[in-house]
């Protein structure tokens, strides 16, 4: 399991637009307030305070991320762990920061003031030409806009950091319940194959023995593939047909099967063991009660962004007014569950008779290449 440490967001196109929009916000309204109170002139007025603004946030970060680089090498040597996660960002804590606002803000000060006068072809005094007093007063005036951005943007930080331990919290959750379904559902398959074999010993003890076999294949091949998050479904359909073959050694040419998997859908991510809980209500619920047996289909499809899995037999078929036996229902209630889990209300699964016979069992769930797309949009969203 991956460490809940927030880890700092790049700096791209979006990040530094954001930020632009915010310095360039608190210029205006720096200006506003001077020309209203001051009664200088708007357009200088406004070239110089977007100048000194523009060069005290760039100063001011630049110290930030220095420090809390400095810092966290000095954590790292010293061995110790920091007690939040912001500490492994761009945030230094309270005594560097005013450090950098201190620093940072003279600095910009004056990297502005040059840079209005080169824009101006004006000589307006820098901090360095001026009576001390005076630079003392235009240093404090400017470090209230900077420690109001300041604490604006922590705010938003933490806020953010929040709510990606939060989303943390969630997807940790969800995957410690999938563990619990599969958990439950796994040694449910291995019962029933173990109370099929059981009366296979006492009518054929050479298929009860090859059907041991299978067996143990079968478990030794999929037990790394059963404690996975996710796998491939040409990965799912493998143990589909592994499981096929241990129940057509007891079942016989009652029992015959075909996968439709088109090639382009073999590498997508899907949770595993959604299929054979399927796989094993239309053996029990729908082929074995037929005398003759019968096939067993296994599909996957696409249907526009929605990911189709469908498990189709021509056994005796569904009956909605029937009532369950005690205990039934176990198998279509956790693959309703790991879908919820996995994903959320966009997923489904839909059980009905067919109208030539038989049972059609249906998984529909997003897409898994819309998914990523979807999520990558909001990742981009919430930088």
């Amino acid at each position: 399991m991956p460490p809940m440490h927030t880890v700092a967001k790049p700096l791209t196109a979006r990040w530094l637009l954001k930020q632009l929009t915010i310095v360039v916000s608190i210029a205006v309204a720096i200006s506003l307030v001077l020309v209203a109170v001051f009664r200088q002139p708007p357009g200088l007025t406004l070239i110089y305070c977007s100048f000194i603004s523009l060069g005290c946030t760039f100063c001011i970060n630049v110290l930030r991320y220095g420090l809390a680089w400095i810092r966290r090498a000095v954590l790292s040597r010293l061995g110790r762990v920091p007690r939040q996660p912001q500490d492994w960002t761009g945030w230094p804590g309270w005594p560097l920061m005013v450090l950098s606002l201190l620093l940072g803000t003279p600095a910009g000060y004056i990297f502005g003031v040059e840079m209005g006068n080169l824009v101006t072809g004006l000589q307006e005094r820098n901090l360095t030409s001026v009576p001390w007093r005076s630079a003392v007063a235009v240093l404090v005036v400017s470090l209230v806009p900077g420690f109001i951005a300041t604490v604006f943007l922590l705010s938003r930080h933490r806020l953010a950091d929040a709510e990606a331990h939060a989303e943390t919290l969630r997807r940790q959750a969800a995957e410690t319940q999938l563990r619990l379904l599969e958990s439950q559902l796994e040694p449910h398959m291995l019962f029933n194959t173990l109370a099929n074999l059981r009366v296979l010993i006492g009518m054929d003890p050479a298929r009860a023995q090859a059907m041991l076999d299978h067996l143990i294949a079968f478990l030794r091949a999929t037990l790394s593939a059963s404690r996975a998050e996710r796998h491939t479904l040409k990965d799912e359909f493998a143990r589909i047909q592994d499981y096929l073959a241990l129940m057509q050694v007891r079942m016989g040419s009652r029992l015959r099967f075909e996968f439709e998997l088109p090639a382009a859908l073999e590498s997508l991510s899907v949770p595993p063991l959604l299929l054979q809980p399927l796989v094993e209500n239309a053996i029990k619920h729908g082929l074995e009660p037929h005398v003759g047996g019968g096939t067993l289909t296994v599909r996957a499809g696409r249907d526009g962004d929605c990911l189709l899995l469908d498990v189709e037999d021509d056994g005796a078929g569904f009956d909605p007014a029937a009532r369950p036996a005690p205990g039934g229902g176990f198998g279509t209630t956790q693959v309703r569950e790991r879908l919820a889990v996995a994903c959320g209300g966009g997923a489904g699964l839909e059980v009905r008779r067919r109208d030539g016979g038989g049972t059609l069992a249906r998984i529909h769930m997003p897409f898994p290449g819309a998914v990523d797309a979807t999520a990558a949009m909001a990742a981009a969203g919430a930088v």
